[in-house]
């Protein structure tokens, strides 16, 4: 195998192409273009220089989200199986800001229990 294939049969390979001209204001300054593969086509993304590994994780979640998918023979053709990982992903997504505020209220709540404790103790004192 060359090392073409190698790189083309990789699943979720990420390559950082070189910085481009392009400046931001802000901590991160410098935009860069970063190679990612999904379900074995290269997709060339621009971010941050400090959001690359954000990048090449998401890209490996949904490589791995969809080739589970795709080989899970669930759904034929990359449209659907695209469609199927979004819909997965926006369904956790939901579920997962659903959690964080009913967390929210109950630290609200033990937050305006533990005001109404102290207080009543420096009333008492």
């Amino acid at each position: 195998m060359s090392s073409d294939e190698a790189r083309d049969a990789a699943p979720s390979a990420a390559r950082l192409t070189a910085p481009s001209a392009t400046r931001l204001t802000g901590p991160s300054a410098t935009r860069l273009t970063v190679a990612v593969r999904i379900l074995d086509r290269e997709y060339e993304v621009r971010c941050a220089e400090d959001e690359v590994a954000g990048l090449r994780a998401s890209a490996s979640d949904l490589d791995g989200r969809m080739r589970a998918i795709r080989d899970g023979r669930k759904v034929a053709g990359t449209d659907r199986v695209a469609i199927m990982a979004a819909l997965n992903l926006a369904h956790e997504n939901l579920q997962l800001r659903s959690n964080v505020e009913a967390t929210a209220q109950r630290v609200g709540a033990l937050a305006e229990r533990l005001a109404n404790v102290i207080e009543k103790r420096a009333r008492d004192d």
